[in-house]
C-alpha cells in the first residue's frame, strides 16, 4: 500500500488562471506560497516555498471565482509529475499538486491580525511568482 496526500497551507501568488478542456471542462492552475522561519546563528530567516496546484471540474469553478492573489487556503490533493518539453527543446519535469480539497481561510471578519501574521506572508511580501516552467497548455490536461 501507498499513499500520496499532500496538505498545504498558504497564500496566492497570483490570481488563478482558469482554461477549459476541448469538451468544456474547467482546469484552474495557480500557485501559493509556504513560509517556514529559521534561525541560523541567532537570526531569523524566511524560507519561501512556491507550490503549483491544479484543480478541474467545479473545484476550478469555485477557484476562479473567489481566489485572488494573496487568498490565504487550506489545500489537499495529491501529487503528480508531467514531462514537457521547454522552448530549447530540452525535457523537463515539473510536479503539481492536484487540489482534491481546498478552503478559503481568509473570509471577511474570520481572520485576526495576529493569525495573518503566524508565519505566512501579507499580500505585500508574496515575492514575484518564478517563471522557470510554463502554464499548463491542453496538451497537459489529462482528459
Amino acid at each position: 500500500m501507498s499513499v500520496n496526500k499532500v496538505i498545504l497551507i498558504g497564500r496566492l501568488g497570483a490570481d488563478p488562471e482558469i482554461r477549459y478542456t476541448l469538451d468544456g471542462k474547467p482546469v484552474a492552475s495557480f500557485r501559493i506560497a509556504t513560509n517556514e522561519v529559521l534561525v541560523k546563528n541567532g537570526e531569523k530567516e524566511t524560507l519561501t516555498e512556491w507550490h503549483r496546484l491544479v484543480a478541474f471540474g467545479r473545484l476550478a469553478e469555485i477557484c476562479g471565482e473567489y481566489l485572488s492573489k494573496g487568498s490565504r487556503v487550506y489545500v489537499e490533493g495529491k501529487l503528480r509529475t508531467r514531462k514537457f518539453e521547454d522552448k530549447h527543446g530540452q525535457t523537463r519535469f515539473v510536479t503539481e499538486v492536484w487540489v482534491q480539497n481546498l478552503q478559503i481561510l481568509d473570509r471577511k471578519g474570520e481572520e485576526t491580525a495576529s493569525e495573518a501574521k503566524k508565519s505566512l506572508p501579507s499580500k505585500e511580501e508574496i515575492p514575484e511568482l518564478p517563471e522557470e516552467f510554463p502554464p499548463l497548455s491542453d496538451e497537459d490536461i489529462p482528459f
